[in-house]
């Protein structure tokens, strides 16, 4: 069953919006709200707001809003039922007893316990007779016996079943088995095998300390077919898009700064050798979610990507997503070793403490990764090579940067700087009228801009549409608006959305319950969001004519929408005219 609405009223209430967000976020207030920098996107001027007479929070560069509970959802990545819970903890408030949250619950606590249970079992595994060839290769990668331990290192043994034979005998039900990822189907017979066979495991911790998935390396290459490295698929309590290996341990660090690398076995040399900032990516690309995750514990990330070409690919897609996420991008590119757990065994921490503090930042990497491309002795690719650059350079928003940068290129190329800061010049204004003109498209279309980004939610009916937004601001901001909404029902909206807001806001009305936007249950994070920012969007008065206005525009559409026949047409016309005080 769903929390009694007064439970959340009282959640609500024992959790200040601002005093919670004030938690993850620096606010400073500017006259009635209060204003920091986004903790869901990069940014370098404050244009996170928070409401507190109103309850919400609206960030007017993401756009995503909402009331103390969605805040609580975004910011530690919660249901809606988990993330009440936490907020009524917070408050010392006891719980409801919600079936459908414990069963849940259950089920999440379950999959946790099991897989730290997986992870000791493959940790046993390495020290046994059978996993005597993983340990010896681990130990020739060069982890010491406190690194084993420290990371949870495992093996996986080369049999079918004897993971799953052994979660069976600690009381794990073959549906919490199949649940947890860590096993396969027989599509024949429907038998559990063991995912992982013959492989080196690494646990993958999230920031709270639990086991929630696995990565795996082969150990032998019998089958040309398999995979180097296998990964948990996604679970219940498993995404790999929003969790990073070693975070755990590397959100402690002292060091001022994160280090991202590709693999684990980076990630583990690298804490090894005292560097205890390190964090991987889970089997795939960087992603926006791992980025915005880095952003929350630091605002400096050094990439540390192998020097293969894959690698070097990697970096110049991981950039954009890291300076979105807010954060200060440097580079590290590896001289005579392809990856830091190489050059660490080489060279030893000195010499790489070294090579980070030579770490270049991005634009600097970029521009060395154009002069690569180019042989700068042939007059027609160094043109390419300065053209590349200019519009590199050209991207910058400092005038100080485009003209530092372009007096370098211009020297590595013997051309002069003017020439040089001519090219970039164009580049610049080509970008500023490329941009100019986007708005410009923008502006003249302002019902496509009013429309909500998610298709999910997009309006059939802009004028009908433009009313609901502004009757629900009305009714939010003064509640008691309600009592005079006459017949207006929920089925006479265009947007299935507002009509779904409106009515939950007069049941809560009639009830006795406060209206607000934090007290609206059932809706998604984007749906949520919108609804936050009709109400940062529309302040105009608050009063019963322009609630009348509303009511009317919804209904002459909604009635118009239902005409079939040429007397259904003119019955639409008489009452509208009624309404407008004219004569029949």
């Amino acid at each position: 069953m769903p929390f009694p609405p007064a439970f959340i009223d009282e959640v609500i209430a024992r959790n200040p919006i601002e005093d919670v967000v004030g938690q993850y976020v620096t606010l400073k207030r500017s006259g009635s709200n209060l204003f920091g920098l986004c903790p869901f996107h990069g940014e370098k001027t404050a244009s996170f707001s928070v409401a507190p007479d109103k309850g919400m929070f609206y960030c007017f560069g993401c756009h995503k809003g909402g009331g103390v509970i969605n805040f609580e959802m975004e910011i530690e990545g919660l249901s809606y039922g988990d993330a009440v819970r936490a907020l009524a903890k917070r408050a010392g408030l006891e719980v409801p007893e919600d079936e459908q949250y414990q069963s849940r619950y259950r089920q999440q606590e379950r999959l946790w316990a099991l897989h730290k249970e997986a992870a000791r079992f493959f940790h046993s595994c390495l020290y046994a007779p059978m996993g005597a060839s993983a340990l010896e290769y681990a130990r020739g990668r060069g982890m010491s016996q406190t690194t084993l331990t420290k990371f949870g290192i495992g093996y996986a043994p080369d049999s079918w079943s004897d993971l799953v034979d052994a979660m069976r005998k600690k009381g794990y039900t073959d549906q919490e088995l199949r649940d947890s990822g860590l096993v396969t189907v027989s599509k024949k017979n429907g038998n559990l095998f063991d995912r992982f066979r013959d492989r080196l495991m690494f646990p993958i911790i999230d920031v709270r300390g639990n086991v929630i998935g696995f990565g795996g390396r082969i150990m032998n290459d019998r089958d040309k077919n398999a995979a180097k490295y296998l990964n948990s698929p996604e679970t219940l309590i498993f995404n790999k898009r929003k969790n990073l290996f070693a975070l755990n341990y590397a959100k402690k660090s002292k060091m001022g700064y994160l280090i991202l690398v590709e693999g684990y076995m980076d990630a583990i040399a690298l804490h090894q050798y005292g560097f205890d900032c390190a964090v991987a990516s889970l089997g795939t690309a960087l992603t926006d979610d791992g980025a915005t995750l880095l952003s929350r514990y630091t605002d400096q990330v050094v990439l540390i990507y192998d020097g293969d070409t894959a690698g070097q690919n990697a970096t110049q897609r991981a950039i954009p997503m890291l300076e979105k996420a807010g954060l200060q991008v440097k580079v590290l590119k590896m001289r005579d070793a392809k990856d830091p757990d190489e050059y660490l065994k080489k060279f030893g921490a000195d010499r790489f403490k070294i090579l980070l503090e030579e770490s270049s930042n991005r634009v600097e990497y970029q521009l060395a990764a154009i002069a690569q491309k180019y042989d700068l002795r042939d007059d027609d690719q160094k043109v390419r090579y300065l053209q590349e650059s200019a519009e590199l350079i050209g991207s910058l928003p400092s005038a100080v940067q485009r003209d530092v940068y372009g007096g370098r290129v211009a020297e590595a190329a013997k051309i002069s700087a003017d020439a040089m800061q001519m090219e970039i010049q164009r580049a610049w204004e080509r970008r500023v009228y490329q941009e100019k003109r986007k708005q410009e498209k923008i502006d003249l279309s302002p019902a496509r801009n009013l429309q909500p980004k998610s298709r999910d939610i997009r309006y059939t009916n802009m004028k009908s549409a433009m009313a609901e937004e502004m009757l629900l601001s009305l009714v939010l901001r003064e509640s008691a608006l309600l009592d005079s909404t006459g017949g207006l029902e929920a089925e006479m909206f265009s947007s299935e959305l507002l009509g779904r807001v409106y009515a939950q806001l007069k049941q809560r009305h009639e009830q006795g319950l406060d209206v607000s936007l934090a007290g609206l249950t059932d809706l998604t994070p984007e749906e949520m969001s919108h609804i936050a920012g009709i109400l940062h969007r529309q302040q105009g008065p608050v009063n019963e004519q322009a609630l009348t206005d509303c009511i009317r525009t919804i209904q002459n559409v909604y009635q118009a929408s239902k005409v079939t026949t040429e007397d259904d047409l003119l019955a639409v016309r008489e009452r509208m005219k009624e309404r407008k005080g004219l004569k029949a």
